[in-house]
């Protein structure tokens, strides 16, 4: 823990008012959407840091939790390719960041997933008979998955376009 009146423990206290409840919303916001509880608060502790890099010790003290509660979270989020790690220079500690592009993976990951569940749904609608409720509802999912493939495909072009634009730099926020 950082001594009172240090810049680490003004961080802390600047967390404490003004982040942490960013990161539990939206830690709930991802948790609603399927992800693990405590993976989506190390992932959204993380993404609100202006260090860009935490590591086990720092997230608990955030977070409030234990040090294997986040060990647990990062090796989930490592699995998805949202978190890395990676050696604080000089030290044996790991510090743990969030991958760069991180949405742009998450997303055209999805493509796969899309194929995927258009082909077997395709031949659940098949299975089913092309005349019989199932196969209509079946047939109209995997269009529905196919669209999102294709429209998903156009998203993330425009956005490597967007992002290739310069951009303004971040300014501190003004202390007057």
């Amino acid at each position: 823990m950082s001594e009172p009146n240090t810049p680490d423990a003004q961080g802390d206290d600047d967390y404490a008012t003004r982040l942490s409840p960013f990161v539990e919303r939206f830690a709930a916001d991802l948790t609603e959407s399927g992800m693990q509880r405590m993976a989506s608060r190390v992932f959204a502790c993380l993404l609100a840091s202006d260090e860009g890099a935490l590591s086990s010790a720092e997230l608990a003290d955030r977070l409030q939790v234990s040090p294997a509660a986040v060990s647990g979270a990062v090796r989930y989020l490592s699995g998805l390719h949202m978190v890395s790690r990676e050696r604080a220079p000089g030290s044996r500690r790991e510090l743990y960041r969030v991958r760069e592009d991180v949405w742009w993976e998450t997303f055209t990951n999805r493509d796969v997933l899309l194929s995927r569940w258009a082909a077997t749904v395709r031949a659940g609608a098949e299975a089913a008979g092309p005349d019989t409720p199932a196969g209509h509802r079946l047939a109209e999912t995997g269009e529905f998955f196919v669209f999102l493939k294709e429209e998903l495909a156009g998203l993330m072009a425009r956005w490597r376009e967007l992002r290739a634009e310069p951009r303004p730099a971040a300014r501190p926020e003004d202390d007057g």
